[in-house]
């Protein structure tokens, strides 16, 4: 089905809205993945990618890709890995006909994040993960997922925590961008001198999918942590990055340079396999008391890093801090991209 490049062919689904689009700019002269397929509804097959799309990032669209013809999302593309920024409304089934197909799909979309053998993966938090691909039933297809946005900055500052000290608790008021509700996204009179707080859907996901993030592999699926987690999500008037204010209480006990030292000390297997799209340092923690800041923090490390600060201790908890992610970058399409990237070095896309 694949065709033999030292670069591996990929298509894109969803191509033309917004996380496809970031898909497509940031596998721009990747050096893993080159974009042979583009994919969307009906209304766009037939046209090139140039004519299909509403593009709406700052850099032009790749001139290899924009030339290209944009087709149907049915599995009948030359190539091996299948990025899907689909909407939830339709990625459930394409992306099961993918995988039956042969097709390794890496999802940014929740219909899959809850099947017992599907990673819902962040590299840096737990590669082993991976493993449940073996258990899948779509022969030589597989699925593999990334998570809600708003739960990745969160889970990465969470996770040296949690390997060092324990969670017993967990609490987060979330401030997310408008980049966040995709394109065209929140209308300019809703979300102007304002704050939204009900994002349909949000906080049950920060509710759930962190536990799946620091469970147990185990041959009959994930073994969830017992960690009760109270989310409330707000939309506001951001472009990029979402910003999070977290109260944990912890298991063990912790002094506040403990756990500073555990963040700035924290790699993982992307670093160590020094994968592209790995940040060096994937946490970077601020004593600065007025940071992190989304205008000023959400592009460190090509966006993929996570910036913390503010730790200090509670009265409720034990400790609450702000942590800022790039929700479309480190949030979606970039996320999704190093999950492949792992597979790759796993040799799991051969």
């Amino acid at each position: 089905m694949g065709q033999s490049t030292d670069r591996i062919p990929v298509a894109v689904l969803g191509s033309t809205g917004s996380v496809g689009q970031k898909f497509i700019q940031l596998l721009s002269n990747h050096p893993y993945f080159k974009v042979t397929e583009v994919a969307a509804s009906e209304r766009s097959a037939g046209k090139t990618y140039a004519e299909a799309v509403n593009w709406i990032l700052p850099e032009p669209i790749p001139e290899d890709v924009a030339k290209l013809h944009v087709k149907e999302c049915v599995p009948n593309k030359n190539c091996k890995v299948a990025f899907s920024g689909l909407d939830a409304s339709v990625a459930g089934d394409v992306e099961e006909d993918f995988a039956k197909a042969g097709y390794i799909v890496v999802s940014n979309s929740k219909n899959h994040r809850q099947d017992t053998y599907v990673p819902l993966m962040i590299p840096e938090v737990n590669p082993d993960h991976i493993q449940l691909m073996e258990f899948q039933n779509y022969g030589e297809g597989k699925i593999v997922t990334n998570p809600n946005c708003s739960v990745i900055g969160m889970v990465i500052a969470l996770k040296p925590i949690f390997d060092a000290f324990g969670l017993e608790a967990i609490n987060v008021v979330t401030m997310q961008a408008i980049s966040g509700a995709g394109f065209p996204g929140v209308a300019s009179l809703t979300i102007l001198d304002n704050v939204v707080p009900y994002i349909g859907g949000e906080e049950d996901k920060m509710e759930l999918e962190p536990l799946k993030l620091l469970g147990s592999f185990t041959p009959q699926g994930i073994k969830f942590p017992d960690i009760p987690i109270s989310a409330q999500c707000n939309r506001v008037g951001v472009l990029d990055g979402h910003t999070e204010t977290v109260q944990i209480k912890l298991s063990k006990k912790a002094s506040k340079q403990d756990i500073i030292d555990c963040w700035r000390a924290f790699k993982s297997e992307p670093q160590k396999l020094q994968l592209p799209s790995a940040p060096i340092q994937p946490i970077h923690y601020f004593d600065n008391p007025a940071y992190p800041q989304p205008r000023l923090h959400r592009n460190i490390e090509n966006s993929m890093a996570v910036s913390v600060g503010r730790l200090r201790e509670c009265k409720l908890f034990d400790y609450k801090f702000v942590v800022l992610s790039h929700n479309t970058v480190r949030g979606a399409a970039g996320g999704a991209i190093l999950c492949a990237e792992l597979l790759k070095a796993k040799n799991m896309l051969d």
